[in-house]
């Protein structure tokens, strides 16, 4: 039986799913969009043009690579064009944005001017209702990253990977907004029967 939603909140919620690179944001959030049934939103990896080379050494490519996830985060989420009934899912949440900008190390001046942008535009973005938070051991994730062969993950180190998962314990929300925490070295996200549990979850928090 699927969820039904109030539409006469006349405001579409959102369900945010967030972990490290290679957990699973993608395939869960695919699942719920034909489960639920929901909208996806997908973070856009591969449309960045300062990704790689920012993790390979170049520096200076660190806060444009930032601004870029901002700005595609922003246009993706923007309270303005957000739809008036139903569910969204997205495979990112924006909490994760200045997650990213600290694991980077993005310091000095050029943090000071992702700040300076981030709260000038913080007001933009839809909040979300729920965020489902995976989470997995980084040897996973290694392994993970390895098998789908993405050429601008492939410079993802251990400890780049540790830091970001630590970031994601300590993430600040909404008041009112529901989280739910997915070991997903106990959860298969393929299994339909596991997947089952965390809809549950979700379809409760949203009521």
């Amino acid at each position: 039986m699927l969820f039904a939603y109030d539409i006469h909140a006349m405001s579409a919620k959102l369900i945010s799913i967030i972990g490290p690179v290679a957990v699973g944001k993608t395939t869960l959030a695919k699942f719920l969009a034909r489960e639920l049934p929901a909208e996806a939103l997908y973070e856009d990896y591969e449309g960045n043009p300062f990704l790689t080379e920012s993790f390979e050494g170049f520096e200076e490519l660190a806060l444009p690579s930032q601004l870029y996830f901002l700005f595609s985060r922003i246009k993706q989420l923007s309270s303005t064009d957000w739809p008036l009934e139903g569910l969204v899912v997205s495979d990112y949440g924006y909490c994760q944005d200045r997650m990213y900008a600290e694991a980077k190390l993005i310091d000095g001046d050029d943090r000071l001017i992702y700040e300076y942008v981030r709260r000038q535009t913080d007001y933009l973005i839809r909040q979300p209702s729920v965020v489902v938070h995976l989470d997995a051991a980084v040897e996973t994730l290694l392994e993970r990253i390895e098998e789908r062969g993405r050429e601008f993950e492939s410079v993802y180190t251990a400890e780049y990977l540790e830091k970001l998962r630590q970031l994601h314990f300590d993430v600040s929300l909404p008041e009112d907004c529901a989280k739910i925490s997915v070991n997903c070295e106990q959860v298969n996200l393929l299994d339909a029967s596991q997947r089952e549990k965390i809809i549950e979850d979700i379809r409760e928090a949203l009521r």
